[in-house]
């Protein structure tokens, strides 16, 4: 019997995270578990800078054992498994081809990541169409049993560990990516942001830490204000007439499994979006979510509920430095509550250098406890296979 079909379909909206996501299902699902997939894409562009083989200006590309589609290129036959990530419905056309195929495809709506409680009641539940006779199923990416779980390719965890565990290995990956390796005992910080986070306020804080800080920034992250600020006070001299000590570093855009390796060679990784919120935890390693913001302030609610979850365990003063932090990250004037009770950035920075051992402790025991769980792709797989059958 052959294997069936998926297709897969997304549209752009948090820019690289959706595609991130969809791309690495469609990978995992291919590669580790022998299905045919189709990618279905409307913005082709923002996954050749992930994946630099894909050729934006052509309807189709394979790549890694996927075949990667322009969204509005002819179908042809519908798939044995379609999945819609985040609320993307497919093309109307092929939606009502899908109410005709017999047997109907089993059809998933692949929904955002979100740690509230509310998902674990949700997660798999049925969604009858009103217009045709086609049933769609939730699936809930999440940290629990009650939900999907998170993607994580095979033996991610171990490659992970096997680079952390060599110096060499690390200093190698520096070389290749920036032509040095970082001074003895620095501290490694990577920087993917919004605009509007508060990158400058972050310099200062570095700036007035002791001993020498790297912040690595890929081209298109706003860095310009900061910059300037770093590379004025570096001119100056610091007590005794020594140099100061914090550089900022761009380095180009990295494909998908080569940012892996610098989340991991960091020691603080501040991500943005879905995908690399997901990929930061896998690195084991300390980490701040500027987190997409959204007009009526559900971010907060969201960012809360993870850090309910995150924090689970840790002592009083140490749950309130990453809460504490977050918070400072994320701030744009709306955040709830009391500004004068709330730290800012550079106390909350402070608060996370004191803290800085037992936090790195805590990052790699969550990261771990994560990966004893079955992930996203799997999952979904038998999902598909075993109960919709």
């Amino acid at each position: 019997m052959d294997a069936e079909r998926w297709d897969i379909f997304c549209r752009v909206v948090d820019n690289y995270g959706d595609v991130g996501v969809s791309w690495r299902l469609a990978r995992q699902v291919a590669r580790e578990h022998g299905k045919p997939v189709r990618l279905w894409l409307d913005d082709l562009t923002v996954l050749a800078k992930l994946r630099p083989e894909v050729n934006p200006d052509r309807d189709r590309n394979d790549v890694d054992g996927v075949e990667v589609r322009r969204l509005d290129s002819p179908a042809g036959e519908v798939a044995d498994v379609v999945v819609e990530t985040f609320g993307c419905d497919p093309p109307e056309p092929y939606v009502q081809a899908m109410a005709r195929r017999d047997p109907r495809p089993r059809w998933i709506n692949l929904e955002y990541l979100s740690a509230e409680e509310w998902v674990e009641g949700s997660h798999a539940l049925p969604s009858p169409n009103p217009r045709l006779p086609l049933v769609k199923h939730f699936y809930f990416p999440g940290f629990t049993s009650r939900t999907g779980g998170l993607l994580r390719e095979r033996g991610l965890l171990a490659r992970r560990d096997e680079f952390q565990s060599d110096t060499w290995a690390q200093e190698a990956f520096w070389e290749s990516l920036v032509g040095r390796a970082p001074p003895p005992g620095a501290l490694k910080l990577s920087l993917f942001s919004y605009a509007g986070a508060p990158v400058e306020a972050l310099a200062r804080a570095c700036l007035r830490a002791p001993g020498a800080v790297w912040l690595v920034a890929p081209h298109g992250t706003p860095t310009g204000a900061f910059k300037a600020l770093i590379d004025e006070t570096n001119a100056e001299r610091g007590p005794g007439g020594k140099r100061r000590n914090t550089e900022l570093i761009e380095i180009p855009f990295l494909p998908q499994d080569r940012y892996d390796y610098l989340l991991w060679a960091c020691d603080m990784n501040f991500v943005r979006g879905e995908d690399s919120f997901v990929r930061a935890q896998w690195a084991g390693r300390p980490f701040a979510w500027n987190i997409y913001p959204t007009d009526d302030g559900a971010h907060w609610i969201k960012m809360a509920a993870f850090l309910a979850r995150y924090t689970e365990g840790l002592d009083r003063a140490q749950a309130g430095t990453i809460t504490a932090l977050w918070e400072a990250w994320n701030r744009r004037g709306e955040a709830p509550g009391d500004e004068q009770f709330r730290p800012g950035l550079a106390e909350a920075w402070a608060g996370f250098l004191a803290r800085r051992p037992a936090l790195e402790a805590h990052a790699k025991a969550w990261s771990d406890r994560q990966g004893t769980r079955p992930d996203l792709a799997t999952g979904l797989v038998d999902f598909v296979d075993n109960v919709l059958k």
